[in-house]
């Protein structure tokens, strides 16, 4: 079936798919009216789920922490300031291996006040231990909804999928929406292995001495390096049960590209009409889209940018005190290797300002042009 949907309401339809049994829900624009379709289908029997009203986004995360821990599938949403509220939680839900979905609809923090997309309340959570999966359009967005789930309940932790503001959030697309059966036999319910349970009393969130702590640290890092396979192993069988698939990279042009331009969300689309345009005029430029942020795919992102001379990274977000941080990352993932590129971190469309063709092509002549950036941060599309 193929419906017109906003990004938030492909994000509804992919919970309802996933038969979620448990919802937390606090409003904060732009991810008001994602809980807003939620409590429709809720009222209208769509969809079997305890809706929870909260008074905080602190509040909507403790919540469904305690319903994970009962074996229940649970989700929320959530942007900035609210996403920032939850800062604490987050490392309870990921401590305590609980395969919990969010969305995190990009939003800039304050001050200013902002309403409009970067990717600085996502990226500020990156050492929380959650996974983080970048998505490009609502069709990427209602499908990852339901991979995420898969994942999550295999690695045995939790996953924020993440879409921009408004330009995904409050756009309307033409969605293909899975047929609700083969969801079911793609992602069955969830039966895990330890849940609270009155009848087999155990307790849980328990003080952890030093005897024990680092241990648990170190099993939350090998479910995150198992993350890679496990998510390129989901998205293969997706893609052979719906036709789609995404990759947890994504290259595009880059054979015999002179340089390669990395980006995320939705940047991507933009940037690919601007490098095909860029090949009709002979200049040779590649792309590489990163969709799965936390864990850092670092073999799959080598395996495309290796004997590439120079990369271009796009960073709607900054660090701030050293830069983008997606091209910190990138420099990270080639610091031990003996050839590496000169990696270009450009700075760009913080706060919602507009990434126009026009501004991509900037990015990537500043990076054809040099045999090494001027500054370590080039900021475009800058005022005055």
């Amino acid at each position: 079936m193929k419906r017109v949907l906003s990004g938030n309401k492909a994000v509804a339809y992919g919970v309802m798919l996933s038969r979620v049994q448990v919802i937390s829900a606090y409003p904060i624009t732009p991810q008001t009216t994602i809980v807003e379709e939620l409590s429709r289908f809720c009222a209208e029997g769509e969809l079997e789920a305890k809706f929870i009203k909260v008074e905080s986004e602190h509040s909507a995360m403790a919540s469904i922490i305690a319903s994970s821990v009962t074996g229940s599938r649970s989700f929320t949403a959530t942007s900035s300031q609210g996403l920032a509220l939850m800062h604490e939680m987050l490392h309870w839900a990921a401590g305590a291996r609980l395969p919990l979905v969010m969305v995190n609809v990009n939003r800039a923090l304050g001050p200013g006040w902002n309403i409009w997309t970067d990717q600085g309340d996502s990226l500020s959570q990156r050492d929380t231990g959650w996974i983080q999966l970048y998505c490009e359009d609502n069709q990427e967005v209602l499908d990852t909804i339901i991979q995420a789930f898969k994942i999550a309940e295999t690695v045995y932790l939790p996953i924020m999928v993440v879409l921009d503001a408004f330009f995904l959030s409050h756009t309307s697309e033409v969605i293909e929406i899975p047929d609700r059966e083969e969801v079911d036999r793609f992602l069955p319910r969830f039966e895990p292995q330890y849940r609270l349970n009155l009848k087999e009393p155990q307790a849980y969130f328990g003080l952890c001495s030093p005897d024990y702590y680092m241990e648990f640290r170190y099993k939350m890092q090998r479910g995150m390096e198992e993350t890679v396979e496990v998510a390129k192993r989901v998205d293969e069988e997706f893609g052979r049960q719906f036709g789609r698939t995404y990759g947890i990279v994504e290259p595009y042009r880059c054979e015999d590209a002179d340089v390669v331009m990395v980006t995320s969300g939705t940047v991507t689309s933009t940037s690919r009409v601007v490098i095909d345009r860029l090949w009709e005029d002979g200049i040779k430029v590649g792309l590489l889209k990163v969709k799965m942020f936390r864990p850092f795919p670092m073999e799959e992102i080598k395996g495309v940018l290796k004997g590439v001379e120079k990369v271009g990274v796009i960073d709607r977000n900054i660090s701030f005190g050293h830069g983008g941080i997606f091209a910190q990352e990138i420099r990270s993932t080639f610091c031990n290797e003996d050839e590496r590129p000169m990696v270009f971190g450009f700075v760009m469309g913080l706060g919602g300002r507009d990434v126009t063709p026009e501004v991509i092509e900037e990015a990537i002549h500043v990076t054809l042009d040099n045999s090494r950036p001027k500054e370590e941060i080039l900021w475009i599309g800058l005022k005055g």
